[in-house]
């Protein structure tokens, strides 16, 4: 296979994914502050995709919305930043390969992501207004469980690197072992289990009825699946003592 088709380390292509997400995120973040708070406006992008979907039109608009938005964002960067801090100094990476097509679509879609939540945005910002900051419930479930599931993500991704690492921190070996500890006990792949978690967290941040981001979630949900149920199979097949009880991806069910 050519250069062309193909980009052989992963952790060269996972630093690209995160850095181009925290370098998007934090350009959105700043430019939906200035909004909220400095009396700009949105991005004129925005303001179109606003027109095509009708938001424009929409008279309703509260200052919990635009909180929502404001805090969801936040909470992708700050994601994307630790994921970021992760691929350099945590995981380790085997030897793997991805397709060029795959490469532009990781890309695309951490820039989707955030955009996606930029477009949650009601379109009439501020009309001269000071943001009223208005913490309801489901801001406080949301981030909690944020928090828990960003916790129990970074648990597991320690586990994995120190099967390839010794006491002192150098990388040993690139080959799989089987882990255990934490969430591990339960699932094959706890840390995608965790990055579902994280998205569901960021819909109820949302206040749950937001369906844009809902389907965010399912695409989640499918690739994440996925990829647990190939790294399940995987683990089956080449350890013949691999604990019967755990699931692929979630806890007792699937």
């Amino acid at each position: 296979m050519s250069c062309i088709s193909v980009i052989h380390n992963r952790l060269l292509w996972f630093t690209h994914f995160y850095v181009v997400s925290v370098l998007w995120n934090s350009f959105l973040l700043i430019g939906l502050f200035q909004a909220e708070f400095l009396g700009g406006s949105l991005p004129s992008w925005i303001q179109h995709v606003h027109r095509s979907l009708g938001r424009d039109s929409q008279s309703e608009d509260t200052d919990s919305e635009h909180f929502s938005a404001l805090l969801v964002l936040l909470l992708l960067w700050l994601h994307s930043c630790r994921r970021l801090a992760e691929c350099l100094w945590t995981s380790v990476f085997s030897n793997g390969v991805i397709h060029i097509v795959q490469y532009c679509f990781g890309l695309g879609y951490y820039i989707a992501v955030g955009s996606t939540v930029l477009c949650q945005v009601p379109n009439n910002v501020r009309n001269g207004k000071e943001l009223s900051v208005q913490i309801c419930w489901y801001h406080v479930v949301g981030v909690t469980m944020y928090i828990w599931a960003s916790l129990h993500q970074h648990r597991c991704l320690v586990i994995l690197a120190h099967l390839r690492k010794s006491k002192s921190g150098k990388v040993i070996s690139l080959s799989h072992s089987v882990p255990f500890g934490d969430w591990f006990e339960r699932v094959s792949c706890p840390h995608y289990f965790a990055e579902l978690l994280i998205y569901v967290s960021m819909a109820i941040t949302l206040g749950f009825h937001n369906v844009t981001w809902w389907c965010v979630v399912m695409y989640v949900l499918f690739n994440q699946a996925l990829a647990a149920v190939l790294c399940h199979e995987f683990y089956q097949k080449n350890f013949s003592s691999y604990p019967k009880h755990r699931k692929a991806f979630i806890p007792f069910v699937f």
